[in-house]
């Protein structure tokens, strides 16, 4: 049996799931799990479930190797645990070529691309650190909003009501340590 995996960082990436599901459909996948998921995060539970699906004899395939892990090891993880069911794994798209774990070449193949996307990777994270550096140092960048002291006023509010910090969190959803921010504030 063919499973597919698909999965894009965030929920604006809807485009770019559908367009996975259909390359999956058309290399023939009778199953195909999906999610919208940090690839950082480790709590993937469609990946997880696709792996618990795999039989021996079973295919699990994606469109990419970023689709699945983040670094080499992580793939590199991921491919021996889908051997380790008596799978292989098929990477649609490798630079043009589909790769086939089942064969020692493509399992070479993917290794030595997999260290140069983890490469390329980390290149790209230092340049953005350097960048937001460089922009901190001009005074242009101040870093993410502190969305919670936007609620600083309905958190006073809540307080002067009567309710006790972990309440005015949980009814605002923010963290308690911003109730007493926005508390000090």
């Amino acid at each position: 049996m063919r499973i597919g995996y698909a999965r894009t960082s965030t929920i604006e990436q809807d485009a770019g799931l559908n367009g996975q599901v259909r390359e999956l459909d058309a290399a023939g996948c009778e199953k195909i799990f999906r999610e919208k998921v940090s690839g950082t995060k480790t709590d993937r539970p469609q990946l997880q479930a696709a792996l618990d699906h795999l039989r021996d004899g079973d295919t699990l395939v994606i469109t990419k190797p970023d689709r699945m892990a983040r670094s080499t090891a992580d793939l590199l993880a991921f491919v021996k645990a889908v051997q380790a069911k008596g799978a292989s794994l098929v990477i649609l798209s490798m630079g043009g070529q589909m790769l086939d774990t089942g064969n020692p070449t493509s399992k070479l193949m993917l290794t030595m691309l997999a260290a140069v996307a983890e490469f390329e990777r980390d290149l790209m994270l230092e340049r953005q650190r350097e960048g937001i550096a460089k922009a901190q140092a001009e005074g242009r960048y101040k870093g993410r909003p502190r969305s919670a002291l936007l609620k600083a006023d309905q958190v006073r509010a809540l307080k002067a009501e009567g309710l006790r910090p972990a309440e005015i969190a949980k009814r605002l959803e923010i963290s308690r340590a911003s109730v007493y921010r926005a508390l000090e504030a």
